[in-house]
């Protein structure tokens, strides 16, 4: 039930822009937006802030660095684009804004649209998600590659691999990785090795071209066979500027195929650094255990011969000593404490002593004078502070500190009527300004009414 009091019903401008931004980002899929790129900003954050505008309307926009993939920063005001990502509203100020998560530049050909609208259908069913895809083994015990066994890439990711880590064992599933027929290959080659389940990564891609070379890895099919892969999928697909839809739905997107063997596989020198450490930190677990072994064989030495019978005998001949001392220790203990009982009493026989109740009475009527002067002269301080304290209170709501504060207060000439509004006054009429520091005499040239 809603209540009538305002201030219990009432919320606070956080929590309304809160639940704004809720209903927005709820109510509002990812979509594309095209549009011309005004008041770029690229602070040092890296993050890059603009405004999307057509000719009748323009939205505040935000890309994140981490959301910044391929080349930022050929963008300029006044280029054309195609901005895809979530609405949101920014708290602070209550505006709402576009977050960028892909920005490029818009019109491109036929080949681009349709790159466009397939990758807005397979994001709007939330297969470039990051929570659905998987993490890479740390060091996989077999890697996969499905690209075309006679390309340069596959020379590259090769030789990468072994001379970073030869230990591994590479199999290589043949595609076409261009042409018609390229799409269903690739395919093809990705079931067989999830059939085979020999690998437990897999690289997929092949060199650079153009968009009409890589388009292989643009086809619908293949991308959703990647989705699909239960093996984590790295998209190594032409140089750091292409951008395919089989970047979008793999595991992780490698920018060059030689970048996809540095993810891959770590560099086999830190590995030996690592291994050759913990040999060493073995070993010294193990000098220590031997240490400690020797020490309790010593300990276990030490202990048979302090059960012999001529140890016993001179433990024995301690303990007679021992308890020689600790009779001897009694008696002079019981001594001294008959003496200490004895000056109690002697002192305690003094306190009932007259003269000594006299003393401590004057003391306390010492003391008594003492708190009394202490309260008096507290009382007349707490007085002068308040009295500070109303004479501060009283100059505030005083005329003359208005006055200091820039304001004056008007008269009529020769009335001395107050004037609190225009209906009092006309044209030509002299008024008398009452300023903080002196007055002014001046004539009414023209009254304006308050509308």
């Amino acid at each position: 039930m809603q209540s009538n009091d305002p201030a219990t019903a009432a919320i606070t401008v956080s929590q309304l822009n809160r639940r704004v931004k809720k209903l927005i980002e709820q109510g509002m899929t990812r979509v594309w937006v095209e549009g011309e790129i005004s008041n770029l900003s690229r602070p040092a954050s890296g993050h890059i802030y603009l405004s999307l505008k057509d000719a009748t309307a323009q939205v505040s926009a935000a890309w994140f660095r981490q959301r910044q993939r391929g080349p930022a920063v050929g963008f300029k005001n006044g280029d054309r684009v195609l901005a895809f990502g979530k609405v949101s509203l920014y708290e602070a100020r209550g505006n709402y804004q576009l977050i960028i998560e892909q920005l490029e530049p818009a019109g491109e050909g036929v080949l681009k649209r349709r790159f466009d609208a397939l990758k807005l259908k397979l994001a709007n069913e939330g297969l470039f998600d990051e929570d659905r895809k998987q993490p890479l083994p740390t060091l996989p015990d077999c890697i996969g590659i499905v690209t075309s066994p006679s390309g340069a890439a596959i020379r590259d990711v090769l030789s990468i691999l072994k001379r970073r880590f030869p230990a591994i064992p590479v199999v290589i599933y043949p595609a076409a990785v261009q042409g018609d027929a390229a799409p269903g290959e690739l395919a093809v080659a990705l079931s067989t090795a999830i059939d085979r389940a020999e690998c437990d990564v897999l690289i997929i891609g092949r060199g650079g071209g153009s968009l009409e070379d890589l388009w292989a890895f643009n086809d619908e099919q293949l991308a959703r066979a990647i989705v699909d892969c239960p093996i984590p999928v790295i998209s190594a697909v032409g140089h750091e500027i292409d951008f395919t839809i089989a970047d979008f739905v793999a595991d992780v997107r490698a920018p060059t195929p030689s970048g996809a063997a540095e993810i891959v596989v770590p560099d086999q020198s830190d590995w030996l650094r690592q291994v050759t450490g913990i040999a060493t930190r073995i070993a010294r677990v193990g000098q220590r255990a031997l240490e400690d072994r020797a020490q309790k064989l010593d300990w276990l030495g030490k202990r048979l011969l302090a059960a012999s019978p001529a140890a016993t005998l001179r433990r024995q001949q301690d303990g007679l000593r021992e308890h020689s001392g600790r009779l001897g220790s009694a008696i002079r203990q019981t001594l001294l404490l008959r003496t200490s009982q004895l000056q109690e009493i002697r002192s305690e026989m003094m306190k009932l002593s007259p003269a000594l109740s006299v003393q401590r009475s004057i003391g306390h009527l010492e003391q008594l004078q003492q708190r009394l002067t202490t309260a008096a002269h507290n009382r007349v301080s707490d007085l002068n502070h308040r009295v500070a304290l109303l004479g501060r209170a009283l100059n505030s709501v005083s005329p003359l500190a208005t006055l200091d504060r820039g304001y004056a207060i008007v008269k009529l000439e020769g009335s001395g009527k107050v004037l609190l509004s225009t209906e009092n006054v006309s044209s030509g009429d002299a008024i008398r300004a009452h300023l903080s520091e002196g007055e002014l005499v001046a004539t009414v040239k023209k009254v304006i009414p308050d509308d």
